[in-house]
């Protein structure tokens, strides 16, 4: 959704990573030079919003968004029978059951683009850098801390996903060696604490001009997910290394976290909605919750890399829905009827928890808002349930019949994310949430009870808003349903995790970070456990393109257990 002062995006929509070399380099034919350029606030701010241009790859389903969530136990795309759709050569499935090896095209796609956006980060800091005298001193530490910090996200998405990676944070051709995963996570904290305290606090005042940007909310709240799964990642008091710190035992790590998080809780820059939907409107610009988001314009055109899969269009509503719901509520974009939840995920909702499904099972005629769809698709005057291409009914149950032979309307659909019924978008114009205040909420809480030293805030206004908003349908507006230090448990705080973040990339960390990553009894069609799978293979193109050593083998090798 656009906003009336987010020029910085305007900005990401017209320029490509080619377009800033004519910003950056220094020819001049009577025009103004970069130095010139930068003495000006409002032209740095166009400069630096370039580096923004790759974040909108993050939320595809060929990409870090596909893979963290259909890994996880929260999402399946099983091929629905008659048809074979969504069969794509077992690739999918693949991914469902943790069989994936290092040819699957998502790995490729984000090790590109998160790559990518790094270098361009590094490359307009190198031109402030350069820079520098003809910029104020306040200009250049903020821009330089939000180039910094968007960095550390293109990283830490690549670093979550294979551990080991090509760190860099300096603009050169060099190929970097691979990085081993605990200095990684060593950099990554370094970088965000020494620049978080340079980015600007949101206050209403300047809400809207940060918006879609990297804030200090959003460096904390990255802060403490690094934090908190400092051991998920391999990191132990004794190889890490971060200026300034020593961490004397695995208790340290959280309590770092809870520092972080209580950065963000005690600036007073955000609060819990009272309805969990305002987080995905369609206009969700005006959440005081969401901390970072990719912004969205639901009908401008997109740039696809491999062959019409991938692209940096928000297409969550054609991804899920079934295919007759087009004709329900008049979508431009026919859905795609192909994610959905797996059924144990869906298992763990109370029947009046509005995240859920509901209890109404009235599928399009259902009086109430919920975060998944289940039940008939009726016709758009409600009168008849549609039937689909196979004259069968257009119904939506939980259950799936296979992986390999599911039913057209098999598996409850993702909803949280309001759906456009009046026909005005192509494509989703809700802002996709990469970061919000709930989570923030909810890592202080875990990294208390996994002995990190803070203060409880479970008995806060602000975090029991969150559970009473997910049972506001109840008779007494979830009252009944709030926690207590006692009901929250780390096997609790698990599920509600699950519950409350559904399809926002987090959850296949909070299973590494459980151990239930490979756990049968959470991520359905797991067969055994193969640890070595936490990460990612390294691309097979990647690794055979690399740089050779005087043997001619490739400097980079693959992450273990992969051929």
């Amino acid at each position: 959704m656009k906003r009336i002062l987010y020029i910085l995006f305007i900005i990401v929509l017209s320029f490509s990573f080619n377009s800033c070399d004519s910003w950056l380099e220094e020819k001049n034919y009577g025009n103004p030079t970069v130095e010139d350029m930068v003495q000006s606030e409002d032209n740095i701010v166009l400069l630096v919003g370039q580096a923004y241009a790759d974040i909108k790859w993050v939320h595809d389903h060929w990409g870090y968004w596909g893979v963290s969530s259909l890994t996880s136990d929260e999402c399946v795309c099983p091929v629905r029978m008659p048809g074979e759709h969504w069969s794509d050569g077992g690739y999918w499935k693949n991914l469902n059951t943790h069989k994936w090896n290092s040819f699957a095209d998502a790995f490729k796609n984000i090790w590109n683009t998160t790559i990518s956006g790094a270098i361009l980060c590094n490359k307009v800091i190198s031109t402030l850098n350069d820079n520098k005298s003809a910029m104020s001193e306040s200009n250049y530490n903020q821009y330089v801390a939000e180039l910094e910090v968007l960095r550390s996200y293109y990283y830490y998405m690549l670093f979550d996903c294979f551990g080991r990676v090509p760190y860099t944070e300096e603009f050169k051709e060099e190929t970097q060696p691979l990085m081993e995963p605990n200095l990684v996570w060593s950099n990554l904290v370094s970088c965000l604490e020494r620049n978080a305290p340079n980015l600007p606090v949101v206050t209403d005042a300047n809400r809207d001009v940060n918006y879609g940007r990297v804030t200090q909310g959003m460096a904390y709240a990255l802060l403490a997910r690094l934090y908190l799964n400092a051991t998920s990642f391999g990191c132990t008091p004794q190889n890490v290394s971060v200026d300034g710190m020593t961490f004397n035992s695995e208790a340290d790590f959280y309590t770092k976290a809870i520092q972080s998080c209580d950065k963000i809780i005690d600036a007073s820059s955000y609060t819990i909605e009272e309805n969990f939907f305002d987080n995905f409107k369609i206009n969700n610009e005006n959440s005081k919750e969401n901390i970072f988001v990719i912004v969205e314009n639901g009908n401008s055109s997109f740039d696809s890399r491999t062959n019409g899969s991938m692209s940096n269009k928000l297409r969550l509503t054609m991804l899920t829905l079934h295919y007759s719901q087009q004709t329900t509520w008049n979508m431009i974009t026919k859905p795609w009827n192909g994610f959905c939840a797996r059924p144990k995920f869906i298992e763990r909702y109370e029947s009046t928890d509005v995240r859920g499904p509901g209890n109404e099972g009235l599928g399009t005629k259902n009086t109430k808002q919920w975060g998944w769809f289940v039940g008939p698709i009726y016709d758009a005057a409600g009168a008849n349930i549609l039937k689909d291409e196979n004259q069968d009914q257009a119904i939506i149950r939980s259950d799936i019949e296979s992986l390999d032979a599911a039913k057209w309307g098999d598996g409850a659909r993702m909803f949280k994310y309001e759906v456009d019924k009046e026909g005005k978008y192509a494509y989703c114009e809700n802002d996709f949430v990469l970061f919000r205040y709930a989570d923030v909420l909810y890592m202080k809480e875990e990294a208390i009870l996994r002995g990190g030293t803070g203060t409880s805030g479970i008995s806060t206004e602000d975090f029991q808003r969150i559970r009473k908003r997910a049972f506001a349908y109840d008779t007494d507006g979830g009252a009944s349903k709030v926690y207590t230090p006692a009901t929250l448990t780390l096997e609790e705080l698990l599920n509600e995790r699950g519950r409350e973040f559904a399809w926002e990339n987090i959850r296949r960390r909070d299973l590494i970070r459980f151990n239930k990553f490979s756990d049968s009894n959470y991520v359905q069609y797991v067969e055994g456990k193969e640890d070595f799978r936490k990460w990612f293979p390294i691309p097979y193109s990647v690794i055979e393109k690399s740089v050779r050593d005087d043997q001619g083998n490739p400097i980079w090798t693959q992450n273990p257990g992969y051929n």
